[in-house]
């Protein structure tokens, strides 16, 4: 990743800010010089009386320093105005990048990041990078022009001030470098402090309703506070290296501003200098001190800029494991699914793969369901349909395509997907619906609100289908969400329709009247059930039983019933003797 791709396109902002900063700097630097001027040749003068005091001098001078002062305050608002355009627009840039490439990236890379690291990552660290292009456009010319400039004019006022500058610069350099090499391992540290820190606030806000149905709030509480004073801790040892700099760098430049004070003195009383002239020498002073506390502060800034750019290029750098086809123009027509030897492992799994060897055809328009115990394998082997994951071995065809060959918008276009987890989005009821298919008509939607039994739970609301949302919607109940998600697949009119357990929190009249809507509406539809109950699946033309990654029977209810032992006993302790369904 080459940060100067982004900054290119504000090339004439990043000339003019170092420009405008050079006529502030040459401003200021000229003000002590005259200063003295005002001192010596105006205060100090004699005038045409034989008397001290030379107002012509002092006027003339006075005006000279206010019209350069102007001079230099226009330079210094200029360059504060397209510093900050320029680093402003390159953090925008930026943290838009990051975020597309985020968004492109597969499961398997979104798995190897957490979620808190690449929110620290998308907002933190960009505005380290951000905040180094500021500092780049301003203080990176100010700070080194002040200090030479200051070098300059002090020793051209008395060149005997230029030994002691020999002496002090070295000794500030060293200091300066010294506090970066002890600095600098410790930023990285923090940002994977604050990256966990992040984690757990992401994880109570989406986890909150568990945590408070559990009353663990103090335990929560205890474990954000343990996080937050680990990276504290960080945090402040950092700024204790950076405090203790300050005042040692100021103990060093007094002592040779006390020295310049005695060569002037002596030179002042040998008639050699002015009184104005030491003035000057000590402001010069004054601003290579500042300037040097700037380098410092600045070269830790770089440091700090340096860890967040390895975080970002290693987002930037990870190029998605999953990517598109050749098959420009190949869409998803039939929805005819075939696994053939499929064999899968995740990415960063160790073990055994989770699916082994599997063979199994879906014809177009039929209705196959998976059912197993928790961990056989069954949203695993669904994922490799629309490319969540691909395949260890073998192969998953779709229209008699190897899904790798398709354009990832095509495959995952003639796919409709309801994950185990309804994710709903902070807007109204028919956004959420049309989120899938934002070129529908009310019209659509509400129909395909009705085959998902969603229509009227929704109109009962005083707002109906423009009933805002929360987060994750979070004012609807479980089972009002699962049909939300079901009308945004519906509404998306797939060849291939997968309900990945998206009908647990369904009574069993609801769910039966959803399954009936789907197949008479939804004609020609490749209907693929994944369920944990029974009567979930009972009425599916074909059910597939996995145990462990592997296909142990398949058939209909009334074949498994008689020849598959797992489908009897999953029959029998949901259904039981007495006929009742306890899933």
């Amino acid at each position: 990743m080459k940060l100067s791709k982004y900054l290119k396109p504000y090339i004439w902002f990043i000339i003019l800010a170092p420009t405008l900063m050079v006529i502030e700097v040459c401003m200021d630097l000229l003000q002590p010089a005259m200063m003295s001027t005002i001192v010596d040749d105006g205060i100090l003068g004699i005038n045409e009386a034989g008397g001290y005091g030379n107002m012509s001098v002092i006027l003339s001078t006075c005006i000279k320093m206010l019209i350069f002062a102007l001079i230099g305050a226009v330079g210094g608002i200029g360059c504060t105005y397209y510093s900050t355009k320029a680093s402003q627009n390159f953090g925008a840039d930026l943290r838009a990048d990051l975020f597309r490439k985020i968004e492109s990236f597969s499961f398997a890379e979104t798995d190897k990041f957490s979620t808190g690291s690449l929110v620290t990552r998308t907002t933190n660290d960009v505005n380290q990078l951000q905040m180094m292009v500021l500092m780049a456009l301003r203080m990176f010319v100010r700070t080194p022009m002040q200090c030479i400039g200051g070098i300059v004019m002090a020793i051209a006022i008395n060149p005997r001030f230029g030994l002691i500058l020999l002496i002090l610069m070295p000794i500030l350099l060293a200091l300066v470098f010294f506090f970066i090499s002890k600095t600098s391992p410790l930023f990285g540290t923090m940002q994977k402090k604050l990256d966990r820190l992040n984690g757990i606030m992401q994880e109570n806000l989406s986890g909150v309703r568990v945590v408070k149905a559990y009353v663990r709030e103090t335990h929560e509480v205890n474990k954000f506070v343990d996080a937050n004073n680990d990276y504290t801790g960080t945090s402040l040892k950092v700024m204790r290296l950076m405090a203790a700099l300050s005042p040692v760098m100021m103990i060093i430049m007094n002592a040779a501003t006390i020295a310049v004070i005695l060569i002037g003195g002596y030179q002042v009383e040998a008639s050699i200098m002015g009184v104005g002239d030491v003035m000057a020498v000590v402001t010069y002073m004054t601003q290579i001190l500042m300037s040097m506390m700037m380098m410092s502060m600045m070269f830790m800034n770089i440091s700090r800029a340096k860890a967040s750019y390895q975080r970002i290029k290693a987002v930037m750098d990870t190029n998605p494991s999953i990517f598109s086809g050749n098959e420009d123009e190949k869409t998803v027509e039939n929805g005819k699914v075939e696994f053939k030897n499929v064999t899968f492992k995740y990415p960063l799994a160790v073990g055994d793969p989770v699916i082994k060897n599997v063979d199994l055809t879906i014809n177009s328009g039929e209705t196959v369901a998976f059912l197993g115990s928790t961990g056989s394998g069954k949203s695993s082997l669904v994922n490799l349909i629309p490319r969540f994951y691909d395949v260890t071995e073998g192969q998953v065809l779709v229209d008699g395509v190897d899904v790798r060959d398709y354009k990832m918008d095509n495959l995952r276009a003639g796919i409709g997907m309801v994950l185990q987890e309804a994710v709903l989005f902070s807007g109204t009821i028919m956004e959420n619906i049309k989120w899938g298919n934002p070129e529908a008509t009310d019209e659509e939607a509400i129909a395909a609100a009705k085959i998902a039994q969603a229509d009227d739970y929704i109109s009962s609301f005083p707002d109906g289908y423009n009933t805002m949302l929360g987060q994750r919607g979070l004012t609807l109940s479980g089972g009002q969400k699962q049909r939300l998600s079901i009308s945004r697949a519906v509404l998306k009119k797939p060849k291939i329709l997968i309900l990945d357990d998206s009908t647990s929190a369904l009574d069993m009249g609801t769910e039966a009247r959803l399954q009936k809507a789907l197949k008479e509406t939804m004609v020609g539809m490749t209907s693929i059930i994944i369920a944990q109950r029974i009567s979930s699946v009972m009425y599916a033309d074909k059910i597939v039983v996995l145990d462990k990654g592997e296909i142990v029977a398949v058939g209909t209810h009334e074949e498994l019933l008689k020849n598959s032992e797992i489908y009897q006993d999953i029959y029998s302790s949901q259904v039981g003797e007495g006929g009742v369904d306890n899933g």
